[in-house]
């Protein structure tokens, strides 16, 4: 994924700094998203989902809605209304580039934001919400103490998330006076709803709603027991796979081409998060995690780099222990193949190898059907015919070029 820095002009005519992540390949599709109330494009749950977006080929626009973030403007001016709006020149600023918007993702208020700015952008084939509320003025609970004083005073500032904004008379009316309802239900477009059972600032019937007002294709996923802002690194990640998984279906990717970047026959390994170890790798439309144990400061969400290796080691023995029954026609009806790695010194391993640590891969293989003991035998010995195991034992060469 790279990312490029851009501005466009908001609602107001106030610049707004945004994100538009790309994938390494051809754009395939682009995205837009919302951030939720008070947040910025760089919340964590928005940088999962462009990383995840972008290796399924899919660009995304993050941007800071008038007056957050590194926008300019007055927060304290702005609305629901401002919001749509400054949503609907994202999708232009996308259009004048030849990346028209087709997907809409909005979390908590910018969730609200997606549904109601959908029809106004057009082409859209796909929304996604995440913790949004049915009704906008869902988010006055967050202020419900300084209501009185807004509706006297015109504005008041208010502490969210230990941070102080000032929250306008105009604000309040006017996600009082929104509705949703008609936008849902017009849509047309597929809808994800993704909203966490224990979530405390937008609670799940918030979803039954949206659900309810919402026609076919509609569908919902349960976030479990993440928190409303999905601050923990495996649930910004699961929200994010799925949401990738899911958009394939309705934004015409390309069979077998829901991920997108590396050349024929390259397998890319790239950061899924920067501030961890977590690797996207993909070869073609084939997806895997790759990370380090919670021991050595990895999240654990995929197999280590030594797993990768073993994992190799144990595939390509089971298969060629298959392909070599199949041919002989013998009566195999499974294959497990356990495989170990460890350091031991060298001397243990082959007295003739000099002092030192060499890696032991160790593999238990078991062997399952009505065969004789002297197949059974000779299958153990074809599981060291394997090409990677041919590897494994060898001299390589490992070539490393710098990309410009």
């Amino acid at each position: 994924m790279t990312t490029e820095k851009l501005e466009f002009q908001g609602h107001d005519g106030s610049t707004l700094a945004a994100r538009l992540d790309l994938p390494a390949g051809r754009v395939r599709a682009t995205a837009l998203f919302a951030h939720c109330f008070t947040c910025s494009k760089d919340i964590l749950p928005a940088r999962r989902i462009a990383q995840r977006l972008t290796a399924a080929g899919i660009a995304v626009l993050r941007f800071d809605f008038t007056g957050l973030g590194h926008s300019e403007g007055e927060f304290a001016n702005t609305t629901f209304t401002s919001n749509v709006e400054d949503l609907v020149r994202a999708a232009e600023t996308l259009r004048a580039r030849d990346l028209a918007p087709t997907l809409l993702i909005g979390h908590s208020l910018g969730g609200a934001a997606v549904l109601r700015a959908a029809g106004e952008i057009g082409g859209i084939k796909a929304v996604v919400t995440l913790g949004a509320p049915f009704a906008p003025d869902h988010v006055t609970h967050n202020f419900a103490d300084h209501l009185d004083e807004i509706t006297r005073e015109g504005a008041a500032e208010v502490d969210l998330g230990g941070r102080t904004f000032t929250i306008g008379r105009a604000f309040v009316e006017d996600i009082r006076a929104e509705t949703l309802t008609a936008a849902i239900h017009n849509l047309k477009a597929a809808l994800l709803i993704m909203h966490a059972p224990r979530d405390t600032v937008v609670g799940i019937d918030n979803a039954e709603a949206i659900f309810r007002a919402a026609i076919h294709p509609k569908s919902f996923v349960t976030l479990d027991d993440a928190d409303h802002l999905l601050s923990r690194g495996e649930d910004a990640e699961y929200a994010a796979s799925v949401i990738a998984a899911w958009a394939g279906r309705y934004l015409d990717l390309g069979e077998a081409e829901t991920r997108e970047g590396a050349p024929e026959g390259v397998l890319r390994v790239q950061e899924a998060d920067p501030e961890g170890y977590l690797q996207d790798v993909t070869q073609g439309p084939h997806h895997l995690y790759a990370d380090e144990p919670v021991s050595f400061g990895g999240t654990n969400r995929g197999l280590s780099p030594y797993g990768f290796l073993a994992a190799g080691l144990g595939a390509c023995t089971s298969m060629t222990i298959r392909m070599y029954a199949r041919r002989k026609k013998w009566p195999l009806t499974d294959v497990r193949v356990d495989v170990t790695h460890s350091k031991v010194h060298a001397e243990d391993a082959d007295p003739d190898t000099p002092s030192g640590k060499v890696d032991e891969f160790r593999r238990m293989i078991r062997l399952a059907g009505d065969l004789t003991e002297e197949q059974r035998d000779r299958l153990i010995e074809i599981a060291d015919k394997c090409p990677v195991h041919k590897t494994l034992h060898q001299e390589n060469r490992i070539v490393t070029e710098r990309a410009d």
